[in-house]
């Protein structure tokens, strides 16, 4: 289930498939934010709502409307506001130099993908701007418990290091950890967590 067809089915539904709780990653190191946030394939707008209701002021962006209205939905029940914007990564652009952060969590791209857009968002970011992403690993791939099962699709501390060679690392691990969010992600995941700072 790759295209925006397969994502609005998934999304389709009353229950939010990713749940309403943000990640848990984000929530340990969202401090490190800061204003504003750009939220890549947000989906439901779980992590979004979340740091709507720290004060960030967060565009989320997907390319499934339906997911997008359902964060909209959760922005509006945990009384904050979020902005979102319908887009496919594979021809989005961000603003330069306008972001003080952007998150990417378990937003899985093709490596075609991740060439134009990663250099698109380090542009994005401020000078000292702040890119946060936990996504699922290579060794995730014989896994049941969420992410693709296209091994282009899915990252490794060497893949990062050399989209983002011209950023100041701040954190990279690749670990197992359980990963309960939603039937989407559910259960021990192989996963890599990485923190960077545009330089300047």
């Amino acid at each position: 289930m790759t295209g925006k067809s397969g994502w609005d089915e998934r999304y389709s539904g009353n229950e939010y498939h990713y749940g309403t709780e943000p990640n848990a990653f984000l929530v340990e190191h969202y401090g490190l934010l800061q204003n504003p946030v750009l939220s890549l394939s947000e989906g439901e707008g779980r992590n979004a709502v979340f740091l709507a209701t720290k004060g960030f002021q967060v565009l989320g962006v997907d390319f499934s409307e339906i997911g997008l209205h359902k964060a909209q939905e959760l922005a509006l029940a945990n009384k904050v506001a979020i902005q979102t914007t319908v887009a496919d990564m594979a021809n989005y652009t961000p603003e330069p130099n306008k972001y003080g952060s952007v998150i990417s969590i378990f937003a899985h791209y093709t490596s075609a993908i991740r060439k134009r857009l990663y250099p698109l968002v380090e542009q994005a970011l401020k000078p000292g701007g702040i890119f946060l992403l936990e996504a699922y690993t290579e060794a995730q791939l014989p896994r049941s418990t969420g992410g693709p099962k296209e091994i282009d699709k899915l990252l490794t501390a060497d893949k990062l290091t050399r989209d983002f060679s011209a950023m100041e690392t701040i954190l990279l691990k690749e670990m197992d950890r359980e990963v309960h969010e939603g039937d989407g992600h559910t259960g021990l995941g192989s996963v890599i967590q990485f923190i960077a700072r545009r330089k300047g």
